[in-house]
């Protein structure tokens, strides 16, 4: 697993990180997993990751979904048991926005999560403890979503400007979400610059 954080994580880099993304870095709690959940730009160990979403830029536009309780969400899903992360990423890709990698994702950093759940989410998981992986890359929408019966049912595929998905998302979910958009863009700019 490789990033474009310009590593290594330096406690200094962390700092100016958290102070530009306070929302994002600041502990959270998400009632719908009873998950206890804190971002980090570390990586976590591959056999924690259970969840993967991705930042799709499409010419510059960000690639979102709504599904069909009018929730705006990044692609991305969960790990199936012996899933390797980018089987997962390609396959989600695919049954969400009916999307295709175009190279490498970047990993911008995971939220670790520990539940007080008396069981896995699913049984091959880790527990209590998991991470959910976030990164970017540059896709291609080349089709409609293939929709699986025990996912998300997304109705709507939308490429939209930084600031639209930034919009979008927070509408739908916590204001972490829009500086997660807002950390993507300013790594993805970074990498065309260098």
């Amino acid at each position: 697993m490789t990033d474009t954080t310009d590593r290594p994580d330096t406690s200094d880099r962390a700092a100016r990180l958290a102070a530009r993304f306070p929302a994002l870095h600041a502990p959270q709690y998400w009632t719908w997993g009873r998950y206890d959940a804190q971002f980090s730009t570390a990586l976590p160990p591959d056999e924690l990751v259970t969840n993967i979403h991705l930042v799709g830029f499409s010419g510059g536009l960000v690639v979102l979904c709504r599904d069909d309780q009018d929730h705006w969400f990044l692609p991305g899903g969960t790990r199936e048991s012996g899933e390797s992360i980018e089987s997962c990423l390609v396959r989600e890709l695919r049954e969400e926005a009916g999307a295709r990698l175009l190279g490498e994702p970047a990993w911008l950093g995971a939220h670790r999560c520990v539940t007080d759940n008396p069981e896995p989410y699913r049984p091959w998981q880790p527990h209590p403890e998991k991470a959910w992986l976030w990164g970017w890359a540059e896709v291609a929408v080349e089709s409609a979503p293939t929709n699986p019966d025990d996912g998300e049912q997304v109705v709507e595929v939308r490429a939209v400007e930084p600031a639209e998905a930034q919009r979008l998302l927070v509408g739908s979910h916590d204001a972490w979400w829009g500086e997660l958009v807002g950390l993507a863009v300013e790594l993805r700019g970074r990498a065309s610059a260098g």
